[in-house]
């Protein structure tokens, strides 16, 4: 079992702050907007982590189970733009919990070092600034959802906006790729204040230039983190 729910009711923004999780495998998270290259940098974080010996285990959001899986084809299914912004939220957080509860949380008790692409922020930035939702209340939804299982370190990725239009240009938009030009304006504001609140957990990567530029930025801030690279 995870860690009990803190008993303050009003939780807000600033229980994301470095809480970590208490199991001895590290948690990382990747965010930020589609394009951007975060499954790519996952990659290769993941790559240079194994080439080191670690034991890593990659996974995604909404998905990383069976039952998540499906969650995301409803999800992203043009076909449900009529769904309600509570709606969105509470089937991120259902498909969050399973993949706590059947991947993350196992393999943080076994050691290992868990890649995320996606966690809990996405909510905040897309249902919370995005669509209008309340913060605090998704906080909330999100520490029942995780029993309180939160990152030891998220990696913002922000870039060029042309550039992330043009990668996402070239396949057919799913329901959430297809919001208008304000909306992903407004997660992206998400996020960048998430990141200047939570300096501590939250570290914004530059994804201009070639991948291997990006990757090495990565792995500074990985090694200051956790010395995973000169232990």
């Amino acid at each position: 079992m995870g860690p009990d729910l803190p008993q303050d009711p009003s939780l807000d923004e600033s229980v994301l702050d470095g809480m970590g999780s208490p199991y001895e495998g590290i948690l990382i998270t990747f965010e930020g907007l589609d394009g951007v290259g975060k499954s790519t940098q996952m990659e290769l974080l993941a790559g240079s982590l194994r080439a080191r010996g670690y034991d890593v285990l990659e996974t995604r959001e909404p998905g990383g189970t069976e039952l998540g899986e499906a969650v995301r084809v409803t999800l992203l299914d043009v076909g449900n733009r009529g769904m309600f912004p509570r709606t969105e939220a509470l089937l991120y957080s259902a498909a969050r919990t399973q993949l706590v509860e059947e991947v993350i949380r196992p393999g943080l008790e076994q050691g290992r070092i868990v890649l995320c692409d996606r966690y809990l922020d996405s909510s905040l930035a897309y249902q919370g600034y995005g669509r209008g939702l309340v913060v605090e209340d998704l906080v909330t939804l999100n520490m029942w959802a995780t029993n309180s299982l939160f990152p030891d370190l998220t990696l913002l990725l922000v870039g060029n906006e042309d550039v992330r239009a043009e990668r996402t240009g070239k396949r057919a938009p799913d329901r959430l790729e297809g919001e208008g030009v304000e909306f992903f304006r407004r997660v992206d504001e998400g996020y960048r204040r998430l990141a200047a609140d939570h300096r501590h957990r939250i570290h914004t990567v530059e994804a201009e230039g070639s991948a291997e530029e990006v990757h090495e930025r990565i792995r500074v801030v990985v090694e200051q983190e956790f010395g995973v690279f000169s232990s």
